[in-house]
């Protein structure tokens, strides 16, 4: 545990216009774009029967248990990964399972949304899609959930995924210019509008998560949650949303790679291409302090037959039943091993362990840089 320092899914007007009246122009108008940039890849699998992955429930919104996060594909913090293997990614996760997958507008600054977009159009019926607002991504860059801004982003964000409705749509971080009941208000009109179906917060504290549930019900809370990071325990959001009903949804779950097993003492991220460079824990002077834990976490692995990411994912899936992570990679390899956490079942004397073995470990440095840790909601 970190010390004090770090301390309607129902189908809707706008679905039916589309689906009656302008399938085929949809088809036409995105069709030469699919299939001139991805030669490789086939429209046929829309015929494809994807696996069963089981399922849970954010709020009343459905999805499997483990789903993708799109961000680093797309070059927010990183060099952009090849296009064409991004949609082979994501349409791995989809045949194996994966029917959550989440991106933002701020993700390479829409390119990410495109991308996704583009993978997931052949099963977007099969599908939920989750998105962000947030940010005043044309203009400094800083905070903008105006409800003007919002109303502009949301249909920036349908054309980009290629979609009528976006099944769930987060607040990316809490503005504080603009009251959450603002924000939750403008929610609800798209909500009736039906160009959304769930709302959602990320990096809220329990005191505007509960604001704004009063306006508008949210389905899902998005918080960075780990192994190492484990604030959400100690600062009642995760009680906050067990109370209401709502889902959680733990972005990093595998400590942007840290909990892999991947790195070691002589690491070093490449500050012109890793945002990780940026960010504290991942420092020369800290990630040496940091290794003993992994350690220990690489050994129970081996002795339950899993890898450390493996265990890491099990250990959030076996917390809660409300709780989804996200893991996101840019390497099939590395997809399928994190779908296999849905196999591993954690008992509680392993939850007793891992934890007890984990809270001898002090965590050293700030899970994030000082820019990113200044837009975090900590009001209590």
């Amino acid at each position: 545990m970190e010390d004090n320092k770090n301390i309607n899914n129902c189908e809707n007007p706008r679905r039916k216009f589309l689906q009656q009246t302008a399938l085929a122009g949809m088809g036409l108008l995105f069709a030469p774009n699919l299939f001139a940039s991805n030669n490789n890849t086939t429209p046929t699998i829309n015929d494809k029967i994807s696996k069963k992955m089981k399922t849970r429930k954010l709020g009343n919104l459905e999805v499997s248990e483990i789903g993708l996060g799109c961000m680093n594909m797309s070059g927010n913090y990183n060099v952009p990964a090849n296009h064409q293997q991004s949609i082979k990614n994501i349409r791995t996760a989809f045949e194996n399972g994966v029917n959550f997958f989440d991106t933002a507008e701020v993700y390479g600054s829409y390119t990410n949304e495109k991308l996704v977009g583009e993978a997931l159009q052949p099963f977007r019926n099969q599908v939920k899609i989750a998105t962000k607002f947030g940010f005043d991504i044309d203009g400094n860059r800083g905070l903008d959930s105006r409800p003007e801004r919002i109303k502009k982003v949301v249909e920036q964000s349908l054309t980009s995924l290629r979609t009528d409705h976006i099944d769930l749509f987060y607040q990316h971080r809490v503005d504080p210019n603009v009251p959450i009941e603002e924000v939750a208000g403008a929610i609800k009109e798209l909500i009736q509008q039906g160009k959304i179906l769930n709302f959602g917060l990320s990096e809220a504290s329990a005191k505007t998560i509960q604001r704004a549930h009063a306006v508008q019900p949210v389905t899902a809370v998005q918080s960075e949650y780990s192994l190492w990071t484990r604030n959400v325990e100690l600062n009642g959001v995760l009680k906050t949303c067990e109370e209401l009903g709502i889902g959680f949804v733990p972005w990093s779950p595998v400590g942007a790679g840290f909990l892999t097993g991947k790195y070691d003492t002589t690491t070093q991220f490449d500050k012109a291409s890793d945002f990780r460079a940026g960010f504290p824990r991942f420092s020369k002077e800290f990630l040496p302090l940091n290794m003993p834990m992994i350690a220990w976490l690489k050994d129970f692995a081996t002795k339950n037959n899993a890898t450390p990411a493996q265990i890491s994912l099990a250990w959030l899936l076996a917390k809660s039943p409300n709780i989804v992570p996200i893991p996101g990679t840019r390497n099939t390899e590395h997809l399928l091993e994190n779908l296999g956490a849905s196999k591993i079942n954690l008992t509680q004397e392993d939850i007793l362990a891992i934890e007890t073995h984990f809270t001898k470990f002090p965590i050293y440095g700030d899970r994030m840089g000082k820019a990113h840790m200044s837009s975090i909601d900590y009001t209590v």
